[in-house]
């Protein structure tokens, strides 16, 4: 599924709570610049067909503060590259040749795609390689961001807010140790540290670059 066919301003209720995990009616409204009266609508309607849910949050005296989130069927609206062929593929080789053979076959894939990585990112500046990986991440459907530190030029947050590969990476958590290898492996100028995991629970996979 895609969100090709949802009218625009819901594709960015649905982006906006794809990257802050959770959001009030008022905070969308701030955020896209449109009435509370046209959020709460929209909102109600995305949860109607079920892209968004929410919970209530008691913050003072008054009524409750509704937080919504994406429902996983909305999350499923963001484009996978990878998704129930991949996983039947490796649990089918995985009785096979054995989970060990699978997991070299996944090291092994990680180890071409940094070398991929490195030949299309170029030798610029931290900057601009960094730059140049979050565009491709982005062109597959991680929905990358880059983020740089205040006031220090050699250390840059990735944030990915969807994972393209999330159902793989359900089944085979193996995989996201690759991953953070293969950004190394990328940078080899850098260190590279896992601050946030969506297999954890949160709502996004980050990054934290540091030059050595």
């Amino acid at each position: 599924m895609t969100t090709t066919g949802i009218p625009s301003t819901k594709q960015s209720i649905l982006q906006h709570l794809l990257k802050q995990g959770q959001a009030s009616a008022q905070q969308l409204a701030q955020a896209l610049k449109i009435s509370p009266q046209a959020t709460r609508r929209h909102l109600n309607e995305l949860e109607v067909e079920g892209l968004i849910k929410y919970e209530s949050v008691q913050t003072g005296m008054g009524r409750p503060q509704h937080l919504y989130q994406l429902s996983q069927q909305g999350r499923s609206l963001f484009p996978h590259r990878y998704g129930e062929f991949a996983v039947s593929f490796l649990d089918t080789l995985a009785e096979t040749v054995g989970k060990e053979q699978v997991t070299k076959v996944l090291e092994k894939q990680w180890q071409r795609k940094a070398a991929e990585y490195r030949d299309r990112i170029g030798n610029g500046s931290l900057r601009q390689r960094v730059a140049a990986l979050v565009e491709l991440r982005q062109q597959e459907g991680y929905m990358a961001e880059l983020h740089s530190i205040q006031g220090d030029k050699q250390q840059f947050i990735l944030a990915e807010h969807h994972c393209a590969i999330s159902e793989v990476a359900e089944s085979y958590p193996s995989i996201c140790g690759h991953e953070l290898e293969m950004f190394a492996a990328v940078l080899p100028d850098c260190t590279v540290e896992r601050t946030h995991w969506i297999n954890n629970g949160e709502h996004r996979c980050g990054y934290l670059i540091r030059a050595k």
